[in-house]
């Protein structure tokens, strides 16, 4: 496998490297008593970091927002280093199908293997940003895991309250893997039942062609004005036509989801997902006939 990645050059052995610790490796697991996987088969895609769409979120987040130049220069003081150098390492880590289906029946309260999966899972997601960090550097190219950083916080952002100075989401949507939903979830080909994550590095790998231009294109809701069933998912009442309240959501998974899962489960998470599952957009880009 690793010979066939390397015979594609950067691109193709990062991408190798993602795919075969998901796929292959024990440590992809949800710690449960049955050893399930947490993560199925990986997206991948790669941005640039001079890509506009950076400076874009920058302007409109606030200025507290990270370009991929930004951390990788506070992680790297010393570098003279362009951002046209840098490329921005993305993947999409869909939900395995138990753990759908799983979730997929529950209408007020997470089941057990997503809750494992927004703790143990993410546990997993970054055991797979140190490797690709690590892997990067034994191979001569500098790299961070803007997630990782000891800099990285949550902040308010003026314009859409809670939010921080990386998103794994944005870097994905630039990196071609998907748009953003109602629930302002990311719509992905594997669907929004997923999470994601990222690394920068100073390595030149060509950007990932984005095969759509409209944030929301993914969205029956935005893009043909149906559907909206994550509003009848969500148990917060955090969803409706105006979008994602965000507070309201952080209230339900802090005050109700958490002490839920710790006294049902018997550890602490508090992933909810079930705007992400029972709905069109679970595990594809959603069509109209999937309404029927």
């Amino acid at each position: 496998m690793e010979s066939n990645g390397l015979m594609k050059g950067p691109s193709g052995w990062i991408e190798n490297l993602i795919e075969s610790f998901i796929t292959e490796s024990p440590e992809n697991s949800l710690g449960n008593r049955m050893n399930d996987k947490a993560w199925a088969k990986p997206l991948i895609g790669f941005s640039s970091g001079n890509d506009p769409l950076y400076q874009f979120y920058k302007s409109d987040i606030g200025d507290f927002y990270w370009t991929p130049f930004e951390i990788f220069l506070k992680t790297f003081p010393s570098s003279k280093v362009r951002a046209d150098q840098l490329t921005v390492l993305s993947w999409v880590l869909p939900q395995t199908e138990a753990t759908k289906e799983d979730n997929r029946r529950q209408t007020k309260y997470p089941s057990e293997r997503w809750a494992r999966a927004r703790v143990q899972g993410e546990e997993v997601n970054n055991k797979l940003r140190k490797i690709v960090v690590s892997s990067l550097h034994e191979k001569g190219f500098r790299a961070v895991a803007p997630m990782l950083s000891l800099l990285w916080e949550q902040r308010t952002s003026e314009r859409y309250g809670l939010a921080s100075n990386w998103s794994e989401r944005h870097a994905a949507y630039t990196s071609g893997l998907g748009t953003f939903g109602l629930c302002d979830g990311l719509i992905t080909p594997r669907g929004k039942a997923m999470r994601c994550g990222s690394v920068v590095a100073d390595i030149k790998i060509s950007p990932t062609r984005r095969p759509y231009s409209d944030h929301h294109a993914y969205c029956l809701y935005f893009s043909k004005g149906i559907c909206g069933k994550c509003i009848q998912r969500c148990p917060a009442g955090a969803i409706s036509r105006a979008g994602h309240d965000k507070t309201k959501c952080r209230n339900y998974l802090h005050n109700v989801v958490e002490e839920f899962v710790k006294s049902n489960y018997g550890f602490k998470s508090y992933g909810c997902g079930l705007c992400q599952t029972g709905v069109p957009c679970e595990s594809k880009i959603p069509t109209e006939q999937d309404l029927e």
